[in-house]
């Protein structure tokens, strides 16, 4: 699933390329992507909105468009939110689910092979938390909002794997898989490490690490593992400089341990153990 650089990264290429163009029209080739509302209402409701602006709020991106109205996405697992030339998309047509014309004659596709993704419309008078109620519920920012004070309070009295508290969208938002490995090794914490055992000293070393790791992915473009691309279509390449995410028995860079693969609550963990002893 596309991570915050992931998100980050196709919101700041939609934010150059959509302020001052809109919706001509829309064609919905898959109703269950869309969210909220109806298929028809949606596709009724969208056409001659401009676009203002696009944000990010954890994974959600955010597009503001003119009238108090919005259009938010959620990539999910497979998700593309991509600006297409006039005509072109012709050979991602099986994985286009919605269709949206530009009135500068480029298209707004939202591609998503495996069908997990959501595009949701808000309309005028509702706040987009109404609309899309997850977003209510989402923790703090970590590239903005977080401190080693809010995360220890995060973290109190929490038994569960670090590495599955750091995947809690409630507590932090955006952070996924590949980030908090990445994070985690160099905080020099083991996944499986209680999120409540943690010194105040790792607690600062990993709010430093988690911001470090993030601000590189952006940087990079985000990770391209299997479906993810930017606005463009073009691929991440943080994965080809990653400490230990997706280098399961190869050498660590640091020590020269081989990297090691375990599940922590059903998702897989990548750590050094020469590294990231479990104290």
């Amino acid at each position: 699933m596309p991570e915050l650089p992931e998100v980050e990264t196709v919101v700041r290429g939609l934010q150059q390329a959509l302020p001052g163009d809109s919706l001509k029209s829309v064609q919905v080739l898959r109703p269950d992507s869309i969210g909220f509302p109806d298929p028809e209402q949606f596709r009724r409701l969208l056409p001659g909105h401009g676009f203002l602006s696009v944000s990010r709020r954890g994974k959600y991106i955010l597009i503001d468009l003119d009238e108090d109205a919005a259009l938010v996405c959620h990539l999910r697992m497979s998700g593309r939110l991509l600006i297409r030339a006039r005509g072109a998309g012709a050979n991602d047509a099986r994985f286009l689910r919605v269709k949206m014309p530009l009135a500068s004659g480029r298209q707004l596709h939202f591609e998503d092979m495996r069908v997990f993704g959501r595009l949701w419309y808000k309309p005028r008078g509702v706040s987009v938390e109404e609309v899309v109620p997850a977003l209510s519920e989402l923790g703090l920012e970590p590239l903005t909002d977080l401190t080693a004070a809010k995360l220890k309070v995060l973290f109190a009295g929490k038994r569960q794997a670090v590495k599955t508290t750091l995947l809690d969208q409630t507590l932090i938002a955006g952070v996924g898989n590949i980030y908090a490995d990445e994070a985690l090794f160099l905080t020099g914490v083991h996944p499986q490490t209680s999120a409540g055992d943690l010194t105040a000293r790792s607690l600062t070393r990993l709010v430093e690490s988690i911001q470090l790791v993030l601000s590189r992915g952006i940087e990079s473009g985000g990770s391209t593992l299997r479906d993810y691309v930017n606005a463009e279509g073009v691929n991440g390449n943080y994965q080809n400089q990653a400490w230990v995410y997706g280098r399961e028995d190869e050498p660590c860079l640091k020590c020269g341990r081989e990297i090691v693969r375990v599940k922590v609550s059903g998702r897989s963990s990548h750590f050094c153990p020469g590294c990231q002893k479990r104290r």
